[in-house]
C-alpha cells in the first residue's frame, strides 16, 4: 500500500476528534442533537483549518445509519462503521457530491449540477453539495444558484467553503449560515503533533515543534505537511537544528540572546551576536521585527505574566528576562526600534541599521543605569485598580500640616517685623521666653543677614507674588493662625522646625514689647514677611531652580538640624518627618515620583516600611527603591527600605497628594485676591469681563512633586 501523508491519514472523522474550532462544532453539535437543521451552511476561513473536514463530517452525521433509516435518526456522532460512514470516509458515497469552484466556473457548469437537485437521494438520507471555492463561480453561475439555494428541495443540503467570504455576493450570503474558522494557534499545532508524533512513533524535539508551529501560520494542513517535510529532511527524527536549517529562518535563540545583552547593558556582546547573525546571511529587517516582537511581549509579562503567549515555547525565558528590565527601559526600547525599522530604507546597508537601532537603545537608556536591578512580576500589584487615596483635611493631616508647614513660619513671623531694629540697635537685651534654650551663634547671625538679603515685603503684597521668595501663600496664612492659637504653649517643634525656632531663641532679645499676636492676625490677611524662616526649611524649598545663596542655607540648616530632630522623633521616622523632610531628600525623575506617593507604614529603626499607592505600583522598581534608600541614609536615616503597594490609610496624605492641595489652596487664594482687586472689580463692571480662574498662574512653579 503506497504512503499517506499525515494530513489526509489525522484527517478528523468526528466532531470529538476535531482540534480547535470549538465555536463552530458547538452549534453544529447543537443543531444536529435539536433537529434544527438549515439548508445551506458557509464555511469560511484560512487554509488548512478544517472546512472541507468540517463539511464532511457534517454530511456524515446527516447520513448515518446507525440509529435508524429516518430523520429522527439524525446524530451528531456518526459511527463511522455503517456502509454510509465509510462511504464518505473513503470519498465513494454517491449522494455526496464534491465540486471544485475553481475548475467549474461556467454557468453551463453549474446548471448541470442543479439539475439533478429535484432527485431523491440513491443511498443516504441527504443529498448533499459540497461547493470548495465558492467564491471562484462567476456572477451568472451565482444567479443560477440563487433560488435554489433559497428554497432546495427537502432532502438536500448545501454545504459551502470559501476562503475569501467578500467576493460572496450578498444574496448568496443572506442565504446562508455563515461559520468562520478561526487561526490555529501555535499551541494548539504544537500538542496535535506531539500526540500525531507519539501515534506514529517519531522522536521529536519539542523546541523543533514550535519552528514548525509558527512556521505553519495558523493552518493545521501547512503543519502536517512541513511536519513530514521534516521527518524525511531529518531521516525519521524531528530535531531543531534540522528544522531551522530545513525552513531557512532564523534561530529564535538568537534573538533571544540579543535581549539578554541588551539587559545586560553589554555593547560589545551586542555587536558579537549581531556579528554571529551576518554569517547565516539573515533578512536583517525581520530581525529587528522579531526583537520589537518580543519586547512587545516583555511589557505584557511585566504587567500581566498570564497573558504573555507561548507562540515560541519561550514564555518561561520571556518571565526571566522581563524582570531584569525596567518598565521605562521596555517602552523605550520598543520604541527606538519601532522608529529604527523605519529608518532602514536609508541606512548604507540593513547591519548597520540594525546595529545602530541596538546601540541606540543602550545609548538613550533612562538615567544612565548600569544595569537594571532584579523585579520582581507583575509590576503591576493584584490590587491593580485600588483606590488613589484622596487627601484628607482632617484626622492626622492636620498635625502633619501644621507641625512641618505650619508652626515653623509662624514661630518665624514675629522676628521678620523687628529684624531692621536688631541692625540699628544690636545692644538690646529682654528676658527670654520660658521654653527657650540657648542656640549656638551661627544661627542667630544668620537670621539677619537673610533679613537684609530678603527685605520685608508690605502687608498687602498679594500672595501670589510671595512664591518668588520661596514660600507659599496658603502656609503663611496657615501658619499665622496656627501661631495665634498655640503660640504660648506649642509642643516640642518636629525636625524641619528646629531651625526657626533657634531664630525665634533671639527675638525677645531684640524686641522685648514685641507682641506675636497682632503680627499673626495681620498674616492671616496677607502673606507672610519672614522669608528667612522660610528659606531655612528643607520641606518648602523647590527641588530645582534654586538660587546660589539660598542653596548653600538650604543646605546649611538640615546639618545643623539634624541632631536636634533625631532626638526630637527618638530615630524613628514617622510619617510627619516623611512629610517635612520629602523635598531636602533630593530626588528626582521617576524616583521622587514613586517616593511622591508614598507614606511611611512602620520604622522599627533597622527596617522602614513605606506604603504605595496602588495606582503607582506599575512604577516600583529595584533601582528606584535604592535610590530613596541612598536619599534617607544621607539624611540620617540609615535603614533596609522596604516599599508595599496597598491601601493608604484613612486620614492620611502623602507628599504628591499634599502639594496638590497646597497648590490647590494657593490657587484658590490668588483668585479671591484677584477678585477683591478694585482694578479688576472696575474691569468687570466697566466692560463686563470675566476672570477666567484656569489662567491664574503662580509667577514661579514650585518643586513638583
Amino acid at each position: 500500500m503506497s504512503y499517506q501523508v499525515l494530513a489526509r491519514k489525522w484527517r478528523p472523522r468526528t466532531f470529538h476528534e476535531l482540534v480547535g474550532q470549538e465555536h463552530v462544532q458547538r452549534a453544529l453539535v447543537n443543531a444536529l442533537d435539536q433537529g434544527r437543521l438549515h439548508h445551506a451552511y458557509l464555511f469560511t476561513g484560512t487554509r488548512g483549518v478544517g472546512k472541507t473536514t468540517l463539511a464532511r463530517i457534517l454530511a456524515k452525521c446527516l447520513n448515518c445509519t446507525a440509529g435508524g433509516p429516518g430523520d429522527e435518526a439524525v446524530t451528531s456522532q456518526p459511527c463511522g462503521e455503517c456502509s454510509n460512514c465509510q462511504a464518505i470516509d473513503e470519498g465513494r458515497f454517491v449522494d455526496l457530491l464534491e465540486v471544485d469552484a475553481a475548475s467549474r466556473t461556467k454557468v453551463e457548469d453549474t446548471r448541470e449540477l442543479l439539475d439533478n437537485v429535484q432527485y431523491a437521494p440513491t443511498q443516504g438520507r441527504y443529498k448533499v453539495y459540497l461547493i470548495d471555492e465558492v467564491h471562484m463561480l462567476s456572477t451568472s453561475s451565482f444567479n443560477a444558484l440563487l433560488k435554489t439555494l433559497e428554497e432546495p428541495p427537502p432532502h438536500v443540503k448545501f454545504l459551502l467553503a470559501t476562503t475569501d467570504p467578500q467576493k460572496l455576493p450578498p444574496t448568496v450570503l443572506s442565504r446562508c449560515l455563515q461559520f468562520t474558522l478561526k487561526h490555529m494557534p501555535p499551541e494548539r499545532i504544537v500538542g496535535h503533533l506531539s500526540m500525531v508524533l507519539e501515534a506514529e512513533s517519531v522522536s521529536f524535539e519539542e523546541s523543533a515543534l514550535w519552528l514548525l508551529g509558527k512556521a505553519a501560520e495558523g493552518s493545521m494542513r501547512d503543519a502536517m505537511s512541513l511536519t513530514d517535510q521534516a521527518i524525511a529532511f531529518g531521516q525519521g527524527e524531528i530535531r531543531h537544528a534540522d528544522v531551522a536549517a530545513m525552513l531557512g529562518t532564523l534561530d529564535h535563540r538568537h534573538v533571544l540572546a540579543l535581549i539578554e545583552a541588551l539587559a545586560e547593558a553589554d555593547a560589545a556582546r551586542l555587536l558579537a551576536e549581531v556579528a554571529a547573525l551576518a554569517e547565516q546571511g539573515p533578512d536583517f529587517a525581520a530581525v529587528l521585527d522579531d526583537v520589537t516582537g518580543i519586547l512587545h511581549r516583555l511589557a505584557i509579562a511585566q504587567m500581566v505574566p498570564d497573558a504573555v503567549d507561548n507562540g515560541h515555547g519561550d514564555r518561561d525565558d520571556l518571565l526571566a528576562l522581563a524582570a531584569r528590565f525596567t518598565a521605562e527601559d521596555i517602552q523605550l526600547y520598543y520604541q527606538i526600534g519601532v522608529q529604527g525599522r523605519g529608518d532602514m530604507g536609508h541606512a548604507p546597508d540593513l547591519r548597520t541599521a540594525l546595529e545602530m537601532t541596538l546601540l541606540r537603545m543602550l545609548a538613550f537608556r533612562p538615567q544612565g543605569v548600569p544595569k537594571p536591578a532584579q523585579t520582581p512580576l507583575p509590576m503591576r500589584g493584584e490590587g491593580g485598580s485600588g483606590s488613589h487615596g484622596a487627601p484628607s483635611t482632617g484626622g492626622e493631616t492636620a498635625p502633619a500640616s501644621g507641625a512641618s508647614g505650619g508652626e515653623t513660619p509662624a514661630e518665624a513671623q514675629p522676628s521678620s517685623a523687628p529684624e531692621p531694629q536688631m541692625s540699628s540697635s544690636p545692644s538690646s537685651t529682654t528676658e527670654p521666653e520660658p521654653e527657650a534654650e540657648g542656640t549656638p551663634e551661627p544661627e542667630a547671625s544668620s537670621a539677619p543677614a537673610e533679613a537684609d538679603a530678603e527685605p520685608a515685603q508690605p502687608a498687602t503684597t498679594p500672595p501670589w507674588e510671595d512664591l518668588p521668595e520661596e514660600a507659599s501663600a496658603e502656609d503663611a496664612v496657615e501658619s499665622g493662625m496656627a501661631a495665634a492659637d498655640e503660640a504660648p504653649d506649642a509642643g516640642p517643634p518636629l525636625e524641619p522646625s528646629d531651625a526657626p525656632a533657634a531664630l525665634d531663641d533671639t527675638q525677645p532679645a531684640v524686641e522685648p514689647d514685641a507682641d506675636p499676636a497682632p503680627v499673626a492676625d495681620a498674616a492671616g490677611e496677607a502673606a507672610p514677611e519672614p522669608v528667612a524662616g522660610l528659606a531655612d526649611e528643607p520641606q518648602s524649598q523647590p527641588a530645582s531652580a534654586v538660587e546660589p545663596e539660598e542653596a548653600a542655607l538650604a543646605d546649611a540648616a538640615p546639618a545643623d538640624e539634624e541632631p536636634a530632630s533625631v532626638e526630637a522623633s527618638g530615630s524613628r521616622l514617622t510619617h510627619e518627618d516623611w512629610l517635612a523632610r520629602f523635598d531636602a531628600l533630593g530626588l528626582s525623575g521617576l524616583t521622587r515620583n514613586l517616593a511622591a506617593h508614598c507614606m511611611v507604614e512602620n520604622d522599627d529603626g533597622e527596617t522602614l516600611q513605606l506604603r504605595l499607592d496602588p495606582s503607582q505600583a506599575a512604577m516600583q522598581a529595584e533601582v528606584h527603591v535604592e535610590r530613596i534608600r541612598e536619599a534617607l541614609a544621607a539624611a540620617g536615616f540609615e535603614r533596609r527600605l522596604e516599599i508595599a503597594d496597598g491601601e493608604l490609610a484613612a486620614g492620611s496624605e502623602t507628599p504628591k497628594q499634599q502639594a496638590d492641595r497646597l497648590a490647590a489652596e494657593r490657587h484658590g487664594e490668588a483668585v479671591e485676591a484677584l477678585r477683591a482687586d478694585p482694578h479688576v472689580k472696575k474691569l468687570e463692571q466697566a466692560f463686563g469681563a470675566q476672570l477666567i480662574e484656569a489662567s491664574v498662574k503662580p509667577v514661579t512653579e514650585p518643586a513638583r512633586r
